[in-house]
């Protein structure tokens, strides 16, 4: 009789290969409602609570979640090829401290890479969502799980002992007589002939040594000696620089080019062609094809937002703003909040490399969709997709960015059109101006109440068009969520399961809707939530003042469970809620739940006219965030130290959402050209004090962590910032209205490069 499946105990495959494979099958974990409240108010139902975004993404990934492997090999080394994109967040490396755990090796005995993409995967190869140590902490496990048992099995047989006589220890197998044998002496003996069913307990939580523990990323050498290899850094034969001549405004046409035979003539060059996007030059280096690029002469036709400043898209998300419902007879407190274009490149510009040829193609870059990728570059080459290989690379960065695989689309098509393989980078005025932008958006919200039971919560959220078209993972979903279905198509549905509102405000009523497709937008982190719950926030600080009641106390009588409680009066103890300060400066706090996860935020601001007056050069000042502390319960940590690093970057994240971080649209184009102007998070705006605490676990399993910083950050920046002025900001950043640079100019594309960077040393 087959043994019963316990709290532990999986069910998986072990699958015939010339070294040790074995293979995952899991079902899936029932959500679990949050607890209800501890006060008396109007509770809140929340769909989250019973299935979010998280949920949808692992349902969907189970079916497929058989079909990852983990190897152990003869040196005694156990590979994983993992089905998630490594872009910074460290998933590598909590990867490998899951295998590590179950098969008693060490760390530094497990080697991870990217798999390339593999449709037969389905919805289980997409990075985003906080979804991937989620999704795959179980099948992961249950993998290395299967491989300990198989290799304890073998062992037997070599040591003649009975499996319960034999420990496994660092990679070794010992027996209870002192005789022992290296996991890689087993590989070939533990290899099964044929696909079997069996069933493996995971180690329990009281046994964990690695899990939970801190651990500095395995590739961190790697990354400060130049060693790690990203899309740029491969040596593909004959892959030569490529650029694009791009157009003065968003998705413009070429029209004619004027100079091509010279440009063809110029030194270096061995290609120029027209693509869908603009000119593309191919040479010996990349500083010959900026020359090239900046040379040629090209008549361009009007782009898809063509006239539009930030003016007239903020006129144009007015006209499509849902109402809010009708008003109540009870006292109200509302809010309109305007949220400008943001820039959304990551620290590695966008590039692939890509070699096509007649009945085949080759793509490499940093992709977190990369089956859609492959489907779509396969359909755009009129190739079967198994004729197109797509290599998934380490990238440097994302922030969503890497959602989409514009460069490598890009790549493929002038690698077609010249029969030569090349390797296609993106200048960093590319990126701003033509590349992904987190969409401009209102929202409205309303809060009802009457003495201090808060009766309801109504939000509108209006946003320019969000492009999903990567959907799930594959091209059905990819294509569903560019049909011209309206708010109760993809977006709604992601805007639904991605929004929760954790207060026990009564009645609630989230809506998204959106308009204008003619940008070029993505799920930039945290996609819908920092602009959603920057806009609550906000509006709660003001409810608590109606009520006459401490923000933080007022939060902490509403929050649905004592785990957010917690949070919240962990950064109101270590951060000193209340205490006495300076006039012009001012606490914020705010609070902020996803993905199974929940983190609260306390920050100080200065902005007294010395600090918000100082003088920077070319650049944006304003009031500075001088001390954050952050807590966090994601459940169960599987790498505190990664965990803590991914906080700090929400944060700075957060802070440059409140204050400095945006786009200016003007006449079709965003004036931003580089990092120079585009004012993320800079040193003159880091808190001089910033502390992550990370929360002891609260449960079996680990929830979602990417994105979890960056909502409550922006919004105790903001919160922060109308207490301090006395005024609740109602335009983000707060500075956008500031523009501190000298626009460069749209032709050519690509400005020149400064001829004394010492100018700029000062």
């Amino acid at each position: 009789m087959r043994e019963p499946i316990g709290r532990r105990r999986f069910l998986g495959y072990v699958l015939a290969a010339p070294t040790l494979v074995t293979a995952a099958e899991i079902g899936l974990r029932p959500s679990v409602a949050a607890a209800s409240s501890a006060d008396a108010q109007l509770p809140s139902p929340n769909i989250t609570n019973i299935v979010d975004l998280n949920d949808l993404m692992t349902l969907a990934a189970t079916p497929t979640s058989g079909l990852i492997a983990v190897e152990v090999g003869q040196d005694g080394m156990v590979s994983f090829a993992l089905p998630r994109a490594e872009v910074g967040q460290g998933i590598t490396t909590s990867t490998a401290m899951l295998i590590a755990e179950e098969l008693s090796v060490p760390l530094e005995r497990v080697r991870i890479t990217l798999a390339d993409a593999r449709p037969e995967l389905v919805f289980n190869q997409l990075t985003g969502g906080s979804n991937t140590t989620f999704a795959t902490y179980t099948p992961i496990r249950v993998a290395a799980a299967i491989a300990r048992r198989r290799l304890l099995d073998a062992a037997a047989i070599a040591l003649g002992s009975a499996v319960t006589d034999l420990s496994l220890r660092a990679g070794t197998i010992v027996s209870r007589s002192g005789r022992s044998i290296d996991i890689g002496a087993l590989a070939d003996k533990a290899a099964s002939t044929q696909t079997q069913q069996v069933s493996v307990e995971l180690a329990p939580r009281e046994s964990f040594t690695v899990i939970g523990k801190p651990h500095s990323r395995i590739d961190a050498l790697d990354a400060v000696t130049g060693r790690k290899k990203f899309a740029m850094d491969l040596d593909v034969p004959d892959a030569k620089p490529t650029m694009v001549c791009r157009p003065p405004t968003i998705n413009g046409k070429v029209g004619s080019v004027a100079n091509l035979t010279e440009v063809r003539a110029m030194a270096g060059v061995t290609h120029v062609v027209v693509i869908s996007t603009g000119v593309a030059v191919r040479a010996e280096t990349f500083g010959q094809c900026i020359d090239a690029v900046r040379a040629l002469r090209v008549t361009w036709k009007p782009g898809t937002a063509a006239g539009k400043s930030d003016e007239t898209v903020r006129q144009e998300l007015e006209r499509a703003e849902l109402p809010l419902g009708l008003p109540p007879l009870t006292p109200t407190v509302e809010g309109k909040f305007t949220f400008y274009f943001r820039g959304n490149s990551a620290l590695e510009t966008n590039c692939a490399v890509a070699d096509v040829r007649a009945d085949r193609a080759e793509i490499w870059s940093g992709l977190k969709s990369p089956i859609v990728a492959q489907q779509t570059i396969a359909a755009k080459l009129g190739l079967p997709a198994s004729r197109v290989a797509v290599h998934v690379v380490q990238g440097g960065g994302s922030f969503g960015r890497k959602l989409f695989f514009d460069a490598a689309l890009e790549a493929a098509e002038v690698s077609q059109k010249i029969g030569k393989p090349v390797k296609l980078m993106w200048h960093r005025a590319d990126d701003a101006r033509q590349g992904r932008a987190h969409p401009m958006v209102t929202s409205r919200v309303r809060v009802s109440y009457l003495g201090g039971t808060v009766l309801g919560y109504e939000q509108r959220h209006t946003s320019v068009a969000t492009d999903l078209g990567h959907g799930i993972g594959e091209i059905i979903t990819g294509l569903a969520a560019q049909l011209p279905v309206g708010d109760i198509g993809f977006s709604e549905i992601f805007f639904k399961l991605s929004q929760t509102t954790p207060y026990d405000f009564g009645a609630t009523s989230l809506l998204l809707s959106e308009t204008d497709k003619g940008f070029n937008t993505g799920s930039m982190r945290n996609v819908y939530s920092p602009d959603a719950t920057c806009a609550r926030e906000l509006i709660v600080d003001q409810v608590a003042a109606r009520m006459r009641r401490d923000p933080y106390q007022f939060r902490r009588d509403f929050l649905h469970d004592d785990r957010s409680r917690a949070v919240l009066d962990k950064v109101a103890e270590v951060g000193q809620w209340g205490r006495q300060m300076p006039a012009g400066t001012a606490q914020g706090i705010a609070f902020h739940a996803e993905y199974k996860s929940v983190s609260a935020v306390l920050v100080e601001i200065d902005c007294r006219p010395a600090t918000v007056n100082r003088p920077i050069r070319e650049g944006v000042t304003g009031p500075r965030v001088t001390r954050a502390v952050f807590a966090v319960d994601v459940g169960l940590a599987v790498n505190p130290r990664g965990l803590e690093a991914q906080m700090m970057g929400g944060v700075s994240d957060g802070i440059a959402l409140a204050l400095t971080s945006s786009l200016h649209l003007r006449d079709g184009y965003f004036l931003e050209a580089s990092w120079d102007n585009y004012f993320y998070t800079r040193q003159w705006n880091t808190p001089l004090e910033l502390q992550i605490i990370v929360m002891p676990s609260t449960s079996e399993r680990p929830g979602g962590a990417g994105e979890l910083g960056v909502a409550p950050s922006m919004a105790a920046v903001a919160c922060a910032y109308g207490r301090a002025t006395g005024t609740m900001p109602t335009s983000f950043p707060i500075n956008h209205g500031t523009l501190s640079f000298e626009p460069k100019p749209t032709v050519p594309p690509v400005p020149p490069s400064p001829t004394d960077g010492l100018n700029y040393a000062s």
